[in-house]
């Protein structure tokens, strides 16, 4: 191998690492965010990435999504199924549906990008790009994306936050967020759970032996995510659950991870945070531990085989 291919190859997978960075110098840190159990009201500034997504002409909230930078937001392609793009109006910064949101913004729709196979469960995404890039404040802020690659093991710590309906007897809507922590659970025991539906495009989350936690009516496209050190990482998007929270019925959520190329694809002028979860440990000089994403470690351990080829 000569330089000039060594040089093309090393730039390539450090423009690759870069791009996964994209808005890692902001994504996911929710300074204002405290809470250490679930089930409750958020706080304004707690879940500062959370899209409350709304129609002019149904006359209100229906669905949530994500901020991931400042021009796209993440949510389920079947929150856009028969609506005009002209008719979506997304809220950024908001607490209260009814309430004072004083540092809230909102902005209309260019366009709703479904994911191009969404004819099933585990396709179940899509990107909305904002008519104007929005302007970052510690109420408003992207949420880091899990990279490829990224495992969650059963019972990692997550949490869900929505608008939707907080009793599966009857439509009662909340007028604050809530917020629930829900462990992630695993696919094998989720696909048992509800009747051989999962692949592993999806992820599940939910207590086997508990119930009153989780997605509802209207938290379609609402996020899933799990802190790692000071960052918050998006696993899943919320798209169907058996009984809002009901015991032994996990809620399913598209696994995020498993389209970073796809969502990559239309954000390239303004890539999210993808992060790898969970990070490795490595050793350095004196003892010292440091913690690497994946992507980095995998880097530099293909760097010295290259030169061993010349």
């Amino acid at each position: 191998m000569n330089f000039n291919t060594f040089f093309s190859v090393a730039g390539a997978i450090l423009l690759n690492i870069a791009g996964c960075l994209g808005q890692l110098d902001v994504c996911g840190q929710a300074r204002l965010n405290t809470k250490i159990i679930g089930g409750q009201n958020a706080t304004a500034g707690s879940w500062p990435w959370q899209a409350s997504i709304q129609s002019v002409s149904f006359g209100g909230y229906y669905c949530s999504g994500t901020l991931i930078n400042k021009k796209w937001v993440l949510s389920a392609a079947s929150c856009f199924i028969g609506i005009p793009v002209s008719d979506i109006v997304v809220y950024l910064g908001r607490l209260t549906q009814n309430g004072p949101n004083p540092h809230e913004t909102n902005r209309t729709v260019i366009k709703v990008i479904k994911h191009p196979k969404y004819n099933s469960l585990d396709r179940d995404l899509a990107l909305v790009q904002l008519s104007s890039p929005v302007n970052f404040s510690d109420y408003i802020k992207p949420v880091c994306l899990a990279a490829a690659g990224s495992i969650f093991v059963g019972g990692t710590e997550s949490w869900v936050t929505g608008w939707g309906t907080i009793s599966s007897k009857e439509i009662q809507f909340p007028d604050i967020l809530q917020e629930a922590q829900t462990p992630v659970v695993n696919n094998f025991e989720c696909d048992v759970a509800n009747g051989g539906i999962i692949t592993d495009n999806l992820i599940c989350a939910g207590f086997l032996n508990e119930g009153g936690k989780g997605p509802c009516a209207g938290d379609t496209g609402s996020p899933l995510v799990s802190r790692q050190g000071s960052r918050w990482i998006q696993s899943g998007i919320a798209v169907y659950s058996i009984g809002c929270g009901l015991p032994e019925y996990p809620a399913v959520y598209v696994r995020v991870s498993e389209y970073q190329d796809w969502i990559s694809y239309y954000t390239n002028n303004s890539m999210p945070g993808f992060v790898p979860f969970p990070l490795i440990l490595s050793v350095g000089d004196g003892g010292s531990i440091y913690l690497l994403p994946f992507s980095f470690a995998l880097t530099f351990s293909i760097i010295p085989l290259i030169f061993l080829h010349f």
